[in-house]
């Protein structure tokens, strides 16, 4: 839960402390929020202990952090039989050697190039402008 407090967040947490409830106070305050905490554990873990009564022999083995979605899924991937022997034959680094075999691999050479005067019109080639009389006019007059 307060696993990625940093240190100079602890260090802010606790000026702010002194700041609010004074040096005469803070000690009865941290005897409080401590206190309450466990007993918040402790009505967790009853609570626990009475699903798992209640659930019966079968779930004894029951855990609730399985009902986490993350670690569910992770169990789940990690018993299923199947997807270990997709995993064991799969093998990453073959499969990234031959990609980079294939992006690495220089291009055969280009087929050589026709002559220019049986190929037909060259696509490449910009076009010519057309000469005035093959010109189109858009202009009001030309009608």
């Amino acid at each position: 839960m307060f696993n990625d407090i940093g240190a100079l967040e602890l260090v802010t947490i606790v000026v702010l402390a002194i700041l609010v409830f004074g040096p005469d106070k803070l000690p009865k305050v941290i005897q409080d929020v401590t206190g309450f905490v466990r007993k918040v554990r402790a009505f967790s873990d009853s609570a626990k202990q009475d699903i798992r009564s209640e659930l019966g022999p079968d779930f004894k083995d029951f855990e609730f952090e399985d009902l986490n979605p993350k670690t569910f899924i992770r169990k789940q991937l990690s018993e299923n039989e199947d997807l270990k022997e997709i995993r064991s034959s799969f093998d990453l680094r073959k499969e990234m050697n031959e990609v980079s075999d294939a992006v690495n691999r220089p291009e055969p050479d280009p087929a050589p190039a026709a002559p220019s005067g049986t190929a037909g019109p060259d696509l490449l080639k910009k076009p010519e402008a057309p000469a005035a009389e093959q010109r189109v006019r858009f202009d009001a007059d030309a009608t």
